[in-house]
């Protein structure tokens, strides 16, 4: 009886280790799979934004397409056709899908 209550103490201890084990385990994979890709994505996109210039083609948040006619400290001055421009934040700006599929080739 005694023998069987110790075993069963030594097995709940080590239940605990392995539980441990196991959080550790969901954490590192979350991290790698979610958290990393998502921050070297935010970098990546704040590099482009750092990069542009005039002339470039850009599309905003809203799926508006058009060409950075003036740089600002905050902002871009984008023309959307002939003398049709507007202001936008820079944070809303992506590369359009166009120059992303000419840069792979």
């Amino acid at each position: 009886m005694i023998t069987n209550t110790i075993l069963l103490q030594q097995a709940q201890q080590g239940s605990g280790w392995e539980s441990l084990i196991m959080i550790v385990a969901l954490i590192a994979i979350f991290y790698f799979f979610m958290i990393r890709p998502q921050s070297k994505k935010q970098k990546e996109i704040k590099k482009f934004r750092e990069g542009l210039q005039k002339g470039d083609k850009v599309i905003t948040a809203g799926g508006i397409y058009g060409i950075i006619k003036e740089i600002k400290e905050t902002s871009f001055v984008i023309e959307v056709t002939d003398n049709v421009k507007i202001r936008v934040d820079k944070n809303s700006v992506y590369p359009s899908a166009e120059d992303a599929a000419m840069q792979q080739k």
